[in-house]
């Protein structure tokens, strides 16, 4: 029963593993029984008989022979059954040379019965139980009618317990071939969903990190590896050692301080081998937006342990290439709006020059509260509608750009006047940093359009106190110079962020959409960069340590 149970190759090799202990501790068995019955250790001489030898040293022959057999793994239930039969026909032949039950050699049957029950069916065992019973009470029965006075008793316990022998063995067998069994096939289940899991994380968009609690890189996918522009090996460095991933390594710092906001936003910018990116091997020619979500490996404290403590603790971080659903989205976008572009100069402008010369004649002669409060809906809505177009029609004129550098210094302090005083706005409302006397190269006309965008959408939200609006310098870890735009207003949430450089999307009932997208837009044509970053500033207000700021970075000199 218990051999037909197995199934799996494991099991099977269990099985004759066992076979080959049971046919090496038969030899053992042959050798203690010629000390026994071959040396008289009270006065230290031989007393073993021929007979006793032969049965002896042909049973340690046959043991060796067994042995030999069993290393070839074929036929089990016939090599078992040969061995237990052997084992019954020397034994009960070395029981009647001592002399019967009263020479103690009736327990040598536990060795071949307990054998039997264990690698061999229940059926089996217990045919091998009988035969040893019924050849004790047989002799003794024999002894009986030769006039001897054999113990009967003793000769019934020894059965008895032969059968209970058995049974008590197979059971305790049979359950743990099951058990074994089901190890095996579980081990086998768990190797199938590794594998499955392997292919999955390998073939996924997304990129995943898996990195201990001091940031500690232990492995990633291929799409990790796209992302941070790695090289094949993933592991092996910390996040905070290397500086082209700084914002990912404050966003799982701030993560870890606060796990209940589990979603960041960061931009890796690009990078080279020794140039900001630490030890690690790798580069990225581009800079990527990625968006991070966070989550905590719950491992059983009996597997982590004690001994390990928190560098023993793991976490994934899964990133999602933003930067590509973004273009992805404003190419079908553009698709729809180059067929627009085309006919919008003729179909709309001229009916829109119309109604606005319309709207100002009615003005002239139309002066109750309720005609100039609805002129002034249509007028607003005219002007509305006339710099969409305006901001259509000059996203397909890509200008050349001048290339000479612009110092910032006094280019930022014009701006800051001319802002100012556009919006009746006092000059300490806006805060510009020291540029150091430094110059990017960008054409001014498009630079003072992309930050007045930016000014302008910073005052809709900004407290308007001392500073409440900062435009400062940086530099990233390439050493690229960067401009941030920062208020102090309510940050921009990650729903939004998903879709704020696309075309025509707002959340201000005022505005057409195309602002950030016509900025970003200039910026490229300049050979930079504008994108909306959340960094971690110490000095923030809040658990996350976040605040987020335009950022427009500058091509290399």
């Amino acid at each position: 029963m218990t051999q037909r149970r197995i199934l799996s190759p494991e099991a099977r090799v269990a099985l004759w593993r066992s076979l080959q202990t049971f046919t090496l501790t038969r030899i053992v068995i042959a050798l203690v029984l010629l000390l026994y019955f071959g040396v008289d250790f009270e006065n230290g001489a031989l007393r073993i008989t021929q007979q006793v030898a032969q049965i002896c040293l042909g049973y340690a022959i046959m043991a060796l022979v067994f042995s030999f057999a069993a290393r070839h793994q074929r036929r089990f239930l016939v090599q078992l059954g040969v061995q237990v039969a052997l084992d019954l026909l020397v034994i009960s032949l070395l029981y009647l040379a001592a002399g019967g039950l009263r020479s103690g050699l009736g327990i040598l049957y536990l060795f071949p019965l307990a054998g039997a029950a264990i690698l061999a069916p229940l059926l089996l065992a217990l045919f091998a139980a009988a035969v040893a019973t019924l050849f004790l009470l047989g002799l003794s029965a024999w002894q009986l009618v030769e006039g001897f006075d054999p113990p009967l008793m003793q000769a019934g316990l020894f059965g008895a317990a032969f059968f209970a022998a058995v049974l008590v063995a197979n059971r305790m067998a049979a359950r743990l071939l099951g058990q074994e069994e089901l190890a095996a096939q579980r081990g086998a289940d768990l190797r199938i969903q590794q594998a499955i899991n392997e292919i999955v994380i390998a073939d996924v968009g997304d990129g995943i990190l898996v990195v201990g609690a001091d940031g500690a890189v232990f492995t990633g996918n291929p799409a990790a590896r796209r992302m941070l522009g790695l090289q094949a090996d993933t592991s092996g460095f910390l996040l905070h050692a290397a500086p082209a991933f700084e914002p990912l390594a404050e966003a799982f710092d701030a993560w870890l301080a606060a796990p209940e906001n589990d979603t960041a936003f960061v931009t890796v910018k690009p990078y080279r081998e020794g140039d900001g990116a630490g030890d690690v091997r790798g580069r990225r020619d581009q800079p990527v937006h990625v968006k991070l979500r966070f989550a905590r490996v719950a491992a059983p404290a009996d597997v982590v342990g004690e001994a390990v403590g928190e560098a023993g603790e793991r976490s994934v971080i899964f990133m999602q290439d933003v930067s590509a659903i973004e273009n992805q989205a404003q190419q079908l976008k553009l698709a729809s709006m180059g067929r627009l572009t085309a006919s919008i100069a003729h179909e709309v402008r001229n009916p829109l020059s119309a109604i606005g010369h319309a709207t100002a004649l009615l003005a002239e002669d139309l002066h109750g509260p309720a005609e100039v409060r609805l002129l002034k809906i249509v007028g607003d809505n005219v002007a509305r509608v006339n710099r969409m177009v305006e901001d259509i029609l000059q996203l397909s004129r890509k200008a050349q750009p001048n290339g000479e550098p612009v110092p910032l210094g006094p280019f930022l302090e014009q701006l800051k006047a001319e802002f100012c005083e556009i919006h009746g706005l006092a000059g300490d409302i806006v805060y510009i940093g020291d540029p150091g006397g430094s110059a990017v190269r960008f054409d001014p006309l498009h630079l003072h359009e992309v930050l007045l965008n930016l000014l302008n959408n910073a005052v809709r939200y900004a407290s308007r106190q001392p500073a409440s609006i900062r435009i400062f310098p940086a530099r990233d870890a390439a050493g690229r110079r960067e401009l941030h735009v920062q208020d102090d207003g309510p940050g921009i949430t990650p729903e939004v962020r998903d879709h704020l450089f696309e075309p025509f999307y707002t959340t201000s009932s005022k505005g057409t959409g195309l602002g950030l997208y016509l900025a970003r837009e200039l910026c490229l044509n300049n050979d930079a960069k504008l994108d909306y970053e959340y960094r971690f500033d110490p000095s923030a207000l809040g658990p996350r340590k976040a605040s987020g700021r335009f950022v427009i970075t500058f091509a290399l000199a």
